[in-house]
């Protein structure tokens, strides 16, 4: 069989795999969403959604313990760290452990999307099929991608949007020859989803756009921006305020969940997903979302009202992920992203529409509105125009589209240069944008370079005795080491060539008085690429690595550096 039958073959089984994992998971939430909603009469529906989260949070939180020992990962963070900086290694855990929690989480209404999940699960299901199969570097990379291209595909039944978001979010690149597996893998399981699930999440709409709304697009375009920002510095101040958190595991579970079931008491939209609160913008029946809320008993026409619960909803959205995930649920903002859009294009369109100056189609908004949200939430544009084009078979509105994702990630990349998924790992020191001579170069581990083989001398030796040494060592530079075992300072041929025949201070000259400080230290905690701009700058070949206290560990040597770089993009090329 050649390569790229293999890697086709491989393609295939891993979409099917991600596709029967993704629809698996939702056809369990919505059988469970269902169950509780009639598990409960009408009058007292809207208190039991406000109890089921904190049973859902709970039993996560249970599950992560006792089951998962703590190590659950939540988010796409750790798949695109896996990736970027572990050799595309996912931990075997994530096979069943995302699928089991963000069940668990979103079946009881956790507010807060299944996306990540599915697609963390499918990368898992790509890295250990490539793992048990012995697959190179290379390969375990791309079938890492293809899992998580298939979860996506699989959950939307949009095979395009899929291969996009494995490319912008997961590998961030797309060499040619990754092209073709992700779009097998991807189209493979939005079979599966098509066959098993029940096709697009959203209704159709197929209409075209017109010329006279291309100003109104304009400004939607900059709104989720502001929205997107938003959305994605809060999600990470209370991701800092949950990990500071002094009580117990408990006390953050419970306090959690009773503001989640209060913000859900207040605002039913916030409940679940919210998916179906999309469909009802989407079908006209925008009046429907104040069902079962307070503001219903104000009046079912008033919109006003409903205005006010859209935009709180909206805005609202972000704080009930955050809680939700922050008190141990699991889930994440891909889909939060697309409901607060929805809501943020509806309550533009409708408050141009109430101006009686102009009348435009809100639904095309709500379309736009998702898009915008979403690409400057992930920073992936691309992703956001055809996965919308693909779930409301929108693709009359692809003009719109590239306008209000352009502004909207122009504006939020010029405000948050980092995504919601990299915004942390950035924070933590990881560039995950690094080129691939640096990517190299991070994989480089210091404390396996470094040359432990140099001749340490004491500060009492004499001339002589280095002279002596000289004779004998393949090194032409000494470290000085007092007998305490810090670094007094380094000595070389260069140094002492001046003196080394003056035979008379052979016995008299000590070491301390010719000895000099290094022109740099190195520290264990120091990345490679940080020792190569020192050696550079002070045109070392070596330089000595010492420890927080200056006690001498060894010396990094330049040479040493670029030899393993070489083997490893030797490697990397036949991987």
């Amino acid at each position: 069989m050649s390569e790229r039958v293999y890697v086709v073959y491989l393609a295939v089984l891993v979409g099917v795999l991600a596709g029967l994992a993704a629809v698996g998971l939702k056809l369990a939430i919505h059988w469970q969403q269902a169950r509780l909603a009639t598990a409960v009469t009408e009058p007292n529906r809207v208190f039991a959604l406000s109890l089921y989260p904190i049973v859902g949070i709970s039993l996560t939180v249970l599950v992560t313990r006792y089951l998962l020992h703590g190590n659950l990962g939540r988010g796409i963070g750790p798949i695109i760290y896996n990736t970027a900086r572990e050799n595309a290694i996912v931990p075997r855990s994530k096979l069943y452990s995302q699928l089991i929690t963000a069940f668990l989480t979103v079946s009881f209404g956790g507010s807060a999307g299944t996306e990540a999940p599915i697609s963390v699960t499918g990368a898992a299901i790509g890295s250990n099929a490539a793992r048990v199969l012995r697959a190179g570097r290379r390969r375990r990379r791309l079938l890492t991608g293809c899992g998580a291209a298939a979860g996506i595909a699989a959950i939307f039944n949009a095979p395009i949007a899929g291969v996009l978001f494995a490319v912008e979010t997961i590998l961030l690149e797309l060499p040619a020859q990754y092209f073709i597996p992700l779009l097998i893998s991807s189209a493979t399981a939005t079979v599966v989803s098509k066959g098993l699930y029940a096709g697009q999440p959203f209704a159709l709409i197929t209409h075209s756009w017109v010329l006279n709304t291309v100003p109104f697009y304009v400004v939607l375009g900059p709104l989720t921006a502001l929205l997107a920002v938003y959305m994605i510095r809060m999600y990470h101040w209370f991701d800092h305020f949950w990990e500071r958190w002094p009580g117990l595991r408990w006390q953050k579970v419970l306090a959690g969940g009773a503001t989640l079931g209060l913000l859900i008491f207040l605002f039913p939209p916030l409940y679940g997903e919210g998916y179906n609160i999309v469909e009802l913008l989407l079908s006209g029946h925008a009046q429907a979302i104040t069902d079962g809320s307070l503001f219903s008993v104000y009046g079912d026409n008033n919109v006003w009202l409903l205005i006010l619960l859209v935009f709180f909803s909206m805005m609202m959205k972000v704080v009930a992920t955050s809680v939700t995930v922050g008190a141990g649920g699991n889930g994440g903002m891909f889909g939060s992203s697309l409901v607060a859009g929805a809501l943020c294009g509806f309550l533009f369109a409708r408050l141009v529409n109430l101006t009686g100056l102009v009348a435009i189609p809100e639904v095309h908004f709500v379309v736009l509105g998702m898009a915008g949200v979403l690409a400057g939430v992930v920073h992936a544009p691309l992703t956001a125009i055809f996965l919308i084009a693909e779930i409301t078979g929108g693709y009359a509105l692809f003009v719109p589209l590239m306008l209000v994702t352009s502004f909207s990630y122009l504006i939020t990349k010029h405000f948050e240069p980092y995504s919601v998924y990299t915004r942390k790992l950035t924070l933590k020191g990881v560039d995950v944008y690094a080129n691939r001579d640096r990517d190299l170069l991070s994989r480089l581990d210091l404390h396996r370079l470094l040359d432990t083989d140099f001749l340490a001398l004491r500060p009492s030796a004499t001339l002589g005795e280095l002279v002596d040494v000289f004779r004998h060592a393949h090194r032409n530079v000494f470290p000085v080491v007092g007998q305490n075992g810090k670094l007094r300072g380094v000595i070389s041929l260069d140094m002492v060539r001046d003196t080394l025949f003056d035979g008379a201070h052979y016995h008299t000259t000590k070491l301390s008085e010719l000895m000099r400080s290094p022109a740099a230290i190195i520290h264990p905690t120091d990345t490679v690429e940080h020792c190569l701009d020192v050696l550079e700058r002070t045109e070392s070949a070596a330089l000595p690595v010492c420890d927080e206290e200056g006690n001498y560990l060894g010396f990094i040597v330049k040479t040493t550096i670029l030899a393993r770089y070489r083997r490893e993009l030797i490697e990397e090329g036949q991987a």
